[in-house]
């Protein structure tokens, strides 16, 4: 709901459970009033009469206050907005109007000819903010820095910050710290969302899982990014990012052109770290992902069963196995184009070996239909091999810099997506692709990062950084549009490009290239503080673990840990027994009995895993909840814990259908559940029924 006050210079929207507040002073200052609980435009117009603090010549009463500050005038906090013309840097502007489309505001600004317009929408209790520049004068200015919004906090103590690092194969590791002062900077320069943060930072002075304020903002852009967390001389808090690193550059805005940021989204709960989750989960699933509604199936993927060796009649044979088991989705990974038969060449000759696939996709696609299920490839775009006839033909689409050394890593280089060649070319290659074969599911990598970003001939290179992820975004758009029963997951090595921009476009994630069922308890735990148990890929692989530390452990395990998501199983089937199948045909079963409940329902993390003991999630939807529990070691004589649930009616009695026993709510909830694990590496499903 928005509100407006009676004099146009104060405005109120209003969530579910929260408010957020703005005001525009006579001398057209917009300052922020209010980020929290739920008030009234009464409240906020209250708000609005405050003065600012009195004048004090070494500091700036609107520091910490504006609610978009730019470079340029008093101010000394990082600006969002940071402009250059051939005459002058900064902006100095005047307010023009306001308009309201539905639940959306925007606010209207004028700097000579450059137009600002501040965006604001209210979705659930979640408010996104973004930015229109636009040209509208005769001569071209650079866009040095334009963020997407900054947040200010309200006045507290002992601010503590949490954010999601990590790093290939151990990304989205939560990590929390005090908030001192000064600046603490996240981000990524390579050119993707990287592996090293997620674009998400919560605040808190006290909170716990289940109570307390939290403040928590995600970004939209699958591209280099950043967010600046400061803590100002007068202890105000500001938080404020968008797209790109650094000052360096990020746009030139020819007469008529403008640029609109991505959405910088913000989340206020009195629900603890818990209750934010499970806000930023339903928003996603209600705003962001599309078809959410949807269930995803339960994959196999053949890469860790074969990597480059594969063949027509192999894969055959696996797809026997894989269906055999209860498998859904059968994808073939890399290796099944151009000269592919290793990671030294074929990346951009789109087209399917023959000598492995003699009659094309086609026979395989129609043979893993024909046993019932779906039928899914990888593809790796926006990279290409030296060794291969795309590059041979056209050495010049790569971003490069002239004179210098073309940087390889994993023996390819980048494509210059910004370039329309390139883009018509990846659209040709593709569509032929997806119209060749019955293929219902792309599995879309990226696995490299930006170093030689550089774009000979073009008179402002740096655009690359931002025209890339937008022509990337493009190209996702038009195949969907083509090809509506195409589903799309988003891979980068792994975790590397995970953001609200990327997820707006396929169907889920590949949270990352660690398949380790213990490992992954981490980053799935990090993982779910932002984004929803419905995007979040996870495979069953062999044990040992061949691919990273060889731990061995058994399917139990290495089931439940993946069930925690969307279930898959990345292992050589063909060397599976005859009892793991049946075993794994049981637990596959199980998880598409328990599938609604971890795609759709609400998550709750019970306990954290941390140290070597007992961790566990649950999920409830409607009258059905289940639990996943995993014991990592027990010391001899160490009880294992309880497990208070959440979510649940306490009036109510809950039948658990693994042990027939019969439970009240409310002792469910405070004196818990006992999930009969022990020893090391042992797990369990527990499903309960009200009744």
């Amino acid at each position: 709901m928005l509100e407006i006050a009676p004099n146009g210079r104060t405005w109120l929207l209003t969530g579910p459970a929260s408010s957020y507040a703005v005001h525009l002073t006579e001398g057209d200052e917009l300052l922020h009033l209010h980020w929290g609980p739920t008030i009234a435009l009464a409240d906020a117009e209250a708000l609005a009469v405050r003065p600012l603090p009195d004048y004090w010549p070494f500091e700036s009463p609107l520091d910490g206050r504006e609610e978009y500050p730019v470079e340029g005038g008093p101010r000394f906090v990082r600006p969002a907005l940071s402009v250059r013309t051939a005459e002058r840097r900064g902006t100095e502007w005047s307010f023009e109007t306001y308009e309201t489309d539905a639940d959306e505001l925007r606010l209207r600004f004028r700097d000579g000819g450059l137009a600002v317009t501040l965006h604001y929408r209210m979705r659930g209790d979640v408010v996104e903010r973004w930015t229109t520049l636009e040209n509208q004068g005769d001569d071209a200015l650079e866009l040095l820095r334009a963020d997407s919004a900054t947040w200010t906090l309200p006045d507290r103590e002992g601010w503590r910050l949490s954010q999601l690092h990590g790093r290939w194969a151990a990304e989205s590791r939560l990590v929390r710290a005090p908030l001192t002062y000064g600046e603490k900077v996240i981000g990524s320069r390579r050119g993707h969302t990287s592996h090293q943060h997620l674009p998400w930072v919560a605040l808190d002075t006290d909170a716990g899982e289940e109570r307390g304020e939290v403040y928590a903002c995600a970004l939209g852009w699958s591209g280099s990014w950043r967010i600046a967390v400061a803590q100002l001389p007068d202890a105000r808090v500001q938080i404020t990012g968008g797209a790109g690193y650094d000052e360096s550059g990020l746009l030139s805005l020819a007469a008529g052109e403008s640029f609109t940021s991505p959405v910088f989204a913000g989340l206020w709960s009195d629900g603890g770290f818990g209750g934010a989750s499970r806000a930023w989960h339903a928003y996603q699933r209600t705003y962001v992902i599309p078809d959410a509604e949807q269930d995803r199936p339960v994959l196999f993927n053949s890469w860790e069963a074969t990597a480059f060796d594969i063949s027509e009649e192999q894969q055959e044979s696996l797809a026997r196995r894989a269906a055999a088991i209860g498998v859904e989705l059968f994808v073939v990974d890399d290796g099944w184009f151009g000269t592919r038969t290793s990671d030294r060449a074929g990346l951009g000759d789109w087209t399917v070996n023959r000598d492995r696939f003699p009659g094309g996709l086609k026979p395989l696609s129609d043979y893993v239909h024909a046993l019932g299920m779906q039928f899914g490839i990888w593809v790796e775009p926006e990279m290409v091999n030296p060794d291969s006839d795309l590059y041979r033909a056209h050495p010049d689409w790569v971003q490069f810099q002239p004179g210098r050394k073309r940087t390889e890593l994993r023996n390819q280089l980048v494509l210059n997506l910004a370039r329309e060649d390139v883009q018509e070319y990846l659209w040709g290659q593709l569509d032929a692709l997806l119209s060749s074969a019955p293929i219902d599911y792309v599995k879309w990598d990226f696995n490299r990062c930006f170093t030689d970003a550089g774009w000979p001939g073009e008179a402002y290179p740096q655009r690359l950084w931002v025209d890339h992820v937008h022509a990337f975004y493009a190209l996702l758009d038009r195949l969907r549009a083509a090809h509506p029963g195409v589903a799309f997951e988003s891979c980068s090595g792994g975790g590397g490009r995970i953001d609200l921009g990327v997820m707006s476009r396929t169907d889920q994630v590949w949270t990352s290239d660690n398949t380790d069922p213990l490992d992954r308890l981490a980053i799935q735990h990090g993982f779910s503080q932002i984004h929803p148990a419905r995007v979040m890929a996870a495979w069953v692989t062999d044990s040992p673990n061949t691919q990273l530390n060889g731990r061995v452990s058994s399917l139990r395990f290495r089931f439940v840990s993946a069930m925690a998501g969307v279930l898959g199983v990345g292992g050589d089937l063909a060397e599976w027994t005859e009892e793991e199948l049946a075993e794994a045909r049981e637990w596959v079963e199980l998880y598409k009995d328990i599938r609604p409940l971890v795609q759709r329902g609400d998550q709750y993390r019970l306990r954290a895993p941390q140290g070597d003991g007992l961790s566990a999630v649950q999920y409830v939807l409607g009258d059905e909840t289940v639990v996943l529990a995993w014991l990592q070691s027990q010391r001899y004589g160490e009880p294992v814990p309880a497990l208070r649930l959440r979510g649940l009616d306490p009036t109510a009695s809950y039948e658990c259908r693994e042990t027939g026993e019969i439970h009240r709510g409310a002792v469910l909830q405070h004196h818990g559940l006992r999930v009969g694990l022990r020893g090391d590496l042992d797990a369990a499903v527990l499903r309960l029924r009200r009744i």
